[in-house]
């Protein structure tokens, strides 16, 4: 039954969004460039399909947040007048939730399962871990952590834990055999205690369907239409659930930008939006390249950087702003000068009338903001960074600052318990008794590697106080005379590089974070100082200012945390060869159209002004001045795209 309504889709779509919202019945794939009204064109043809008298129980949406799906559905109800709990839509967990409780009993769990959020998911793999690993020639082994984005990783990928141990995190290998005995009995402790982590709740829904003939006929044929928002950013996983759920009508429309296919290393598949055409040879394409956000000289940049691409649908944005400034690339003379001229153009930003939260800061790397956060505390310019904390606020370089302070002063209680705490089994009670006994001798940098310490810690941190010993020892080799950059160098490389693998996934971001510390404290040549002014860069007047500008902040952020979001003014950092792109991921060509995709997301991010910063020099954590070159992505694009200001100082 068809439901009338006074819908204008003509008059409420351009040409190209109206060719989406009505087509017909099989597979289809929308491009939806940047700034094209992907959700305005997804929900209208939600719908469009009500209107046409589909059933809404029998259209599924997927998302990827639960704040697109309410988004969307909040949208559809707004413009047809329909009651839209009755549309099968919400995130793919949301949706594999909904099914699993009610086949539970055919996957051999009860119906009242528990969800494990991430942090109880750690928890239970550091109690598998005690059980199962034998701990040898005193290893520092991978935490619950670690472990569970191994195990995570290898199920949304379909690739076996030694396949991807190879791949992702080779230092590792020796390991594998013991992860893949954990991961089993992780298992089985789920199935026992009858919890369901969120990567269970998708193999499970595809094992169902899989597994259950009769089930994967009931919904196939219930889904007549199913619609995939962000379809770029899919793994295996969930591109082989889309693809069984859709298998009897194939009315599949899936919508995405494969120019903005960014999230790799969180296990998204390029190849399932480059060859759904292939997957799906009767596939109609649709281009979505009116760009609403966008000033025309910029959107001519941003089509001058994806042309590089040879993987991709082509498509060129379509400006309907009118004309504004033309991107600016500035070369300031290296990275303390870049963040000077940003402080700046925001000052001038803001006396123009531009509002601070319209205003972003994108890099490629959490640390090449550090020099740009202390400027901006300098100048009391508020600021919120979306991609983390703040740099020297983070775990790993609190940590640093942690031993550094005990050499000052070994009867800092608050940094010897971040010391402490370091260590597995070791919590807040512990820390305060190993603490109180290191208080009442003469000196408790040599007391840390005597016996009756060492017996106060449990026995599965012991490996970890030998790591401890041993960063010790190596900055009381160096003393307080010592340069700080120096002192952190030797803790990095006597125990801490080892202790973040151990403990983090991302331990190759965290060294890169600690190699741009000490380029930092190159500035310094005692610790007192160089302690003195990080407690005056962290200071609790620096948070206070930003407590009282919340609602009117400057916004930080990487580029891939501010995909999908929008400001009128951004500065992009470091374009230079050996930062963006980054030297790690150019393995292959696909991994420098990735890099190259991400810069195009961060072009797509500004509204009026862009500006392209390169610094010329930097020092590197030998104090050394290294000429820096352009990256890559600047090099290729024609010098009429763009204006330049060459050796700011």
């Amino acid at each position: 039954m068809k439901i009338r309504t006074s819908i204008d889709f003509e008059k409420e779509l351009n040409p190209q969004q109206l060719k989406v919202v009505r087509a017909g019945d099989g597979p289809i794939l929308a491009i939806a460039g940047a700034g094209s009204g992907k959700t305005r064109t997804l929900t209208h043809r939600v719908a469009y399909l009500i209107e046409s008298g589909v059933d809404p129980h029998s259209i599924l949406l997927l998302t990827f947040t639960n704040k697109a799906a309410r988004e969307m559905l909040d949208r559809v109800e707004a413009i047809i007048p329909y009651d839209v709990k009755n549309i099968w839509g919400g995130t793919f967990h949301h949706i594999a939730n909904r099914i699993i409780r009610v086949h539970a009993h055919r996957l051999g769990i009860e119906a009242n399962y528990t969800i494990l959020d991430q942090a109880d998911a750690h928890d239970l793999l550091n109690a598998c871990l005690q059980d199962h690993w034998q701990v040898k020639n005193n290893e520092l082994v991978p935490q619950g952590s670690v472990l569970f984005n191994i195990i995570s990783l290898s199920r949304n990928t379909r690739t076996g834990i030694r396949e991807l141990i190879e791949m992702r995190s080779p230092f590792f290998l020796d390991y594998a055999e013991e992860i893949e005995a954990i991961d089993r009995h992780y298992r089985e402790r789920k199935k026992k205690l009858n919890l369901l982590d969120f990567d269970d709740l998708l193999s499970m829904w595809l094992s169902l369907m899989q597994e259950n003939p009769p089930l994967l006929d009931f919904y196939a044929e219930r889904f007549r239409y199913v619609l995939v928002d962000e379809y770029q950013d899919t793994n295996k996983l969930q591109a082989d659930i889309i693809d069984t759920v859709a298998s009897h009508h194939r009315n599949l429309m899936v919508v995405g930008d494969d120019c903005q296919s960014i999230y790799m290393f969180r296990g998204a598949d390029f190849s399932n939006i480059i060859d759904f055409p292939k997957r799906y040879p009767d596939t109609r394409i649709y281009k979505l390249e009116y760009n609403y956000r966008s000033s025309p000289e910029i959107l001519n940049l941003a089509n001058k950087i994806i042309v590089c691409n040879e993987r991709q649908f082509r498509k060129v944005l379509q400006p309907v702003k009118k004309r504004g400034s033309e991107p600016l690339v500035i070369v300031p003379d290296n990275v303390y000068y870049q963040a000077q001229f940003i402080a700046y153009k925001i000052h001038e930003c803001i006396y123009n009338g531009v509002p601070p939260r319209e205003i972003a800061i994108l890099y490629r790397a959490h640390f090449h903001s550090m020099e740009l956060q202390m400027e901006l505390t300098r100048q009391a310019i508020p600021f919120e960074v979306r991609s983390g904390i703040r740099f020297f606020e983070q775990a790993h370089i609190k940590d640093i600052v942690s031993y550094l302070k005990v050499m000052i002063n070994p009867y800092d209680e608050v940094a010897w318990k971040r010391i402490l705490q370091f260590m597995p089994g070791i919590g807040k009670k512990t820390s305060q008794k190993i603490f109180n006994c290191l208080a009442e001798t003469q000196d408790p940098l040599t007391a840390c590697t005597e016996q009756n310490i060492v017996s106060l810690a449990p026995k599965r941190a012991r490996p970890y106080w030998e790591n401890l010993s041993g960063m010790i020892s190596s900055l009381m080799e160096i003393g307080t005379r010592g340069s700080p950059s120096e002192l952190i160098k030797s803790l990095l490389d006597n125990g801490y590089r080892d202790f973040i693998r151990s403990k983090y996934m991302d331990s190759a971001r965290r060294d890169e974070d600690i190699q741009q510390f000490v380029g930092f404290a190159l500035q310094y040549e005692l610790l007192t100082d160089f302690l003195s002014d990080l407690a005056l860069l962290t200071s609790s007047e620096a948070v206070e200012v930003q407590d009282d500008c919340r609602c009117e902040t400057v916004t930080l952020s990487t580029i891939h945390q501010a995909k999908g979001l929008e400001w009128s003014v951004v500065f992009i950092l470091g374009l230079t060869e050996g930062r963006f792109p980054n030297p790690k991921n150019l393995e292959s060509v696909d991994d420098e159209e990735e890099e190259r995709r991400l810069f195009y997301v961060a072009v797509t991010r500004a509204k009026d002004d862009l500006y392209l910063c390169s610094p010329a020099t930097m020092v590197d954590s030998n104090g050394n001045s290294v000429y820096l070159k352009p990256s890559r992505f600047l090099r290729e694009l024609p010098v009429e795209c763009y204006r330049k200001m060459d050796s700011m100082t």
